[in-house]
């Protein structure tokens, strides 16, 4: 058996079987967008990493080193805007070949200081060492309180399913890096690349739909709408049918995927580092929610579907009324 006849998550899940069960002091461990760890009374820890690795996360040719920087940050800060949470301390490993130019690793320090700044999260450590390729491995520390800490397992049947912004633009910006003759007005091209080497992570959206108390469970969307929303629906226990004409797929996506021969719907379901928040509340409570956010933050937020039971599965509901099932999709760094 190989790493990639079980894929990321199976490896990820053999891995945790391995492991002791964790003390007291673990509120939330393996399986989550960070760990949930008891501090100060009433306050929870969160922590989480993440890393960027040459070659399969980016490009060299393709991002600026300060772009570089700001998404490493990014991708954490997301993690922590997916629990509710107040992001604080960051440490950083970072690999090099010994031929790098200092200047490069000044530029990418200085896009990693500006989303630090950006966030009131100050770097406090690290290391560094020589490697063949450039690998970038951030660790992020935050805190929550306990009564707001939102985690993937609390969906209901019967919950609807809401998103921040919009869906897949991320993808669209990666499919015109590798169709780089695809021609397409510039504004869309700009929203989607900027989308892919910049994304910008939830936090105020996060913190707003925490302290409302009305969301019952959130993910941030990295590996992919479909493959987010499964793993809410695994570890709540129940299904999901999103609706295929609420998705919320932007101009300059459609525009993209067109230029590039993909489906737009495909980018929105599958494209993955968007980035956005995925969440779900009581039906009788989300469009207030959705409200709320939008007018706190000016984000747009969208009811996109609804949870079912487990037996369902997860499926697309088309406007003519047929349904398609989604398995999989998304990211996954062993079989992608």
């Amino acid at each position: 058996m190989r790493i990639a006849d079980i894929g990321e998550f199976g490896l990820i899940d053999r891995v945790a079987r391995g492991l002791p069960t964790p003390g007291e002091g673990v509120v939330v461990g393996i399986g989550d967008d960070a760990a949930v760890l008891r501090a100060d009374e009433g306050r929870y820890l969160l922590t989480t990493c993440d890393i960027q690795v040459e070659g399969v996360h980016f490009l060299k040719d393709k991002i600026a080193p300060r772009q570089l920087g700001r998404k490493a940050v990014a991708i954490n800060l997301s993690d922590i805007a997916s629990m509710g949470g107040i992001p604080r301390y960051l440490t950083i490993s970072l690999s090099l070949p010994g031929e790098t130019a200092v200047a490069y690793v000044d530029a990418l320090y200085a896009g990693i200081r500006e989303e630090c700044a950006a966030a009131g999260v100050y770097v406090v450590g690290g290391n560094m060492a020589h490697a063949p390729l450039i690998v970038v491995d951030t660790y992020l520390m935050g805190e929550v309180e306990a009564e707001r800490v939102l985690l993937r397992s609390g969906a209901r049947v019967g919950d609807r399913v809401l998103v921040t912004g919009s869906l897949g633009d991320s993808g669209a910006g990666l499919a015109l890096l590798l169709n780089p003759e695809a021609s397409c007005e510039e504004v869309h091209r700009q929203k989607v690349l900027e989308a892919h080497f910049t994304p910008q992570a939830r936090l105020q959206e996060g913190r707003a739909i925490a302290l409302s108390g009305l969301a019952t469970a959130m993910i941030d969307v990295s590996d992919g709408t479909v493959s987010d929303i499964g793993h809410i629906c695994e570890m709540s226990h129940v299904g999901a049918r999103l609706w295929a004409e609420s998705l919320p797929i932007s101009e300059a996506l459609r525009a993209v995927a067109q230029a590039t021969g993909r489906e737009a719907l495909e980018l929105a379901l599958g494209g993955g580092e968007d980035y956005e928040l995925l969440f779900t509340a009581p039906a009788e409570q989300a469009d207030e929610l959705a409200h709320l956010v939008r007018r706190e933050t000016g984000t747009s937020v969208t009811v996109i579907g609804e949870m079912v039971p487990f037996t369902e599965g997860i499926t697309l509901l088309h406007a003519d009324g047929t349904h398609t099932s989604l398995r999989g999709g998304g990211w996954d760094h062993f079989r992608s």
